[in-house]
């Protein structure tokens, strides 16, 4: 199954985490490819750590913004290098779900071709679970989905001013 959590609100990635936390427990093994969220110590690189191998989190990304307008070659290449790495572990048959966290957004920043994502997502194995997170999820990618969340925001503490909090944000 293909399943997108896409929209303005939070909890996209957090519900695909859940997902893969849940899976775990039954022994499930998942990878999470993060896009456009580098290196930075989000809390799930240490959670992951803790499920024997069950969870395994790849960053494909900087810790700076990436510029939609012009985005910095490294930025590029980075997306470009993590999408690689995310069709390997799709086809190498061992994972029960891959997280491609943060692919919509890569998309809508041209840091990947649309086509490669549909390619992929018109050849997936049998048997996987592919989660795809990230505003401005592509009409195409919604047509393929099995399942679709969107997240709305109606209310956000950043609005006050509130930064990201470690263990919440990040």
């Amino acid at each position: 199954m293909i399943q997108v959590y896409t929209g303005n609100g939070k909890g996209k990635t957090t519900a695909s985490l859940g997902l893969c936390f849940r899976a775990s427990g039954h022994g499930f093994r998942s990878k999470i490819f993060f896009f456009m969220k580098g290196f930075i110590e989000y809390g799930e690189l240490g959670a992951s750590q803790k499920t024997g191998g069950l969870v395994e989190v790849e960053q494909c990304g900087r810790a700076s913004f990436v510029d939609k307008e012009n985005p910095d070659p490294v930025d590029v290449r980075m997306a470009q290098e993590g999408f690689a790495k995310a069709k390997e572990a799709i086809e190498s048959g061992e994972y029960d779900i891959i997280v491609l966290d943060e692919l919509n957004v890569a998309l809508d920043f041209k840091l990947i071709e649309l086509s490669d994502a549909l390619d992929l997502l018109d050849n997936l194995p049998e048997g996987l679970e592919l989660i795809v997170t990230g505003r401005y999820a592509p009409e195409e990618i919604l047509e393929r989905a099995d399942l679709i969340t969107e997240m709305r925001e109606v209310k956000h503490y950043y609005q006050k001013g509130v930064e990201s909090r470690k263990g919440i944000e990040f």
